[in-house]
């Protein structure tokens, strides 16, 4: 009996106009936002192979260390996910595109779009009238008094209903699929295919969650009239308002100094408390020269202290004394203000993790957000990246500086006449970032607690439609 119900969901829902429409509109958008994403992903590819052979043009002509800060930057190269997903890596700047704002202000859409905003306003169209329209209907009243249980009639239709939204989602993806395997230029490895076996998981996880929710909300009201608005109004709610609002709730209640504060902070510390130690400690470390040596007290123009240093050693060894006390002065105040300004900063960057973690908590009551962390972290496209991407740029960063104070001072020992710094070297020997995903093992683990939510969400609106169907008053 219970596959005679779920036939019976699936039949009439793949029977319905709104089946239809479905389908029609999934197999226009899914196509289409994939053909769009895989020619921009390989467009991103061939800029950024433009740019590497640039840099390197650049760096055979004038790789001098001074000027290489801005030219060798660490970047995330296009992934091949982003033809399905863009994430985080969709941020661009508007000069990429001639200065047009359209591309910014209206994003592309891609698979996250499709299955948070389509798919979830989709099954609540689909479950409105689950149980309302059935006792309008008088079919539901007919079921349960031919000994049909309770249980059964709300399992069924949850089961049966979801299903069916799954058929169009699963044939749309299919010829996007293909619209990406077609394309050349496009290599999925085993790590992509097994992110998006993953998503799949978490997208009939996701579908079946807001089918009973609105099902739940069709056991709530005796009318369909009524219960499509209040599905409307909790879609409204959960899809697009939390996720837009927790960030700034979250900094409502965790503030965060600006960066501009924090900056003007550290410049401070860094010139005008810097430059008045530095001045203070020079003259403390000065005051015993110029005790032991007088010279230093006389009022000397570069010339003659040049000419008395050449004749005199004694002169020659006050002043290097001097220098050599001034350059540890400001060697300790550049020290000391160091320190402050690593605190300043790592302070702030410490509140503003505290922060962004309190409305990553917060946007978590919506089941958007939640699938959008799933599919961004599983594809390496999200937040989690970012930290990891952090992590393997800063390795390369040490290993870099560490280079270019090696290999100016092997240049220095060769010629210590030259400023090195301002002369063009031979980087070739250079390390070089290299960026590789993370492993899909560990981007699962990042991604397992939202699959474990979004199962224990449709868990808990499955519980409480069987709660409400069970005392529900089918006359």
């Amino acid at each position: 009996m219970f596959k005679a119900i779920v036939g019976k969901e699936i039949l009439g829902n793949i029977l319905s106009f709104r089946f239809v429409v479905t389908l029609a509109l999934l197999l226009v958008v899914v196509p289409a936002t994939t053909f769009v994403l895989t020619s921009d992903y390989l467009k991103k590819v061939s800029d950024a192979s433009s740019r590497q052979a640039e840099t390197e043009t650049y760096l055979r002509s004038y790789a001098h260390f001074n000027r290489i800060g801005n030219i060798l930057k660490a970047a995330v190269p296009p992934l091949a996910s982003e033809a399905l997903v863009r994430g985080l890596t969709a941020d661009v700047n508007l000069s990429e595109f001639d200065d047009d704002p359209l591309p910014v202000m209206f994003p592309l859409v891609d698979l996250v779009f499709v299955v948070t905003i389509l798919m979830s306003l989709v099954a609540l169209i689909f479950a409105y009238d689950a149980v309302s329209g059935e006792k309008e209907d008088g079919t539901l009243k007919l079921m349960l008094a031919n000994g049909l249980a309770r249980p059964k009639v709300i399992l069924a239709k949850i089961v049966g209903g979801g299903l069916t939204l799954l058929v169009p989602y699963a044939m749309s993806l299919i010829v996007g699929l293909l619209v990406i395997l077609l394309h050349p230029g496009v290599g999925w490895g085993a790590a992509n295919w097994g992110a998006l076996g993953l998503i799949t998981i978490g997208t009939v996880l996701y579908v079946m969650l807001f089918y009973a929710l609105g099902v739940l909300i069709s056991a709530r009201h005796h009318a369909s009239s009524s219960s499509i608005m209040t599905s409307l109004l909790v879609w409204v709610v959960l899809v697009l308002v939390v996720p837009s609002l927790s960030p700034y709730i979250a900094s409502f209640l965790s503030p965060t100094p600006s960066r501009i504060q924090v900056e003007r902070e550290a410049q401070r510390l860094g010139d005008t408390e810097r430059d008045d130690l530095g001045g203070k400690l020079e003259a403390e470390g000065m005051r015993p020269l110029l005790a032991k040596y007088p010279v230093l007290a006389e009022n000397l123009s570069g010339s003659d202290q040049k000419r008395l240093v050449e004749r005199d050693p004694a002169a020659r060894e006050a002043f290097a004394a001097a220098a050599k006390a001034r350059q540890a002065a400001w060697d300790e105040a550049n020290r000391v203000q160091g320190e402050k300004i690593r605190a300043v900063r790592s302070a702030a960057a410490r509140k503003e993790e505290a922060q962004t973690a309190l409305a990553r908590t917060i946007s978590m009551i919506s089941p958007l957000a939640v699938f959008t962390y799933l599919a961004t972290d599983l594809t390496s496209t999200g937040i989690g990246n970012a930290a990891y991407f952090e992590r393997v740029s800063g390795v390369w960063g040490r290993a870099f500086w560490d280079y270019v104070r090696k290999k100016i001072a092997e240049l220095q020992a060769k010629d210590p006449a030259t400023d090195w710094w301002n002369t063009a070297v031979d980087m070739s020997d250079r390390p070089r970032f290299e960026f590789r995903e993370e492993g899909l093992g560990a981007r699962v683990q990042a991604a397992l607690p939202e699959l474990l939510l979004l199962l224990g969400g449709g868990l808990v609106f499955f519980v409480l439609a069987y709660v409400s169907f069970l005392r529900y008053d089918v006359r």
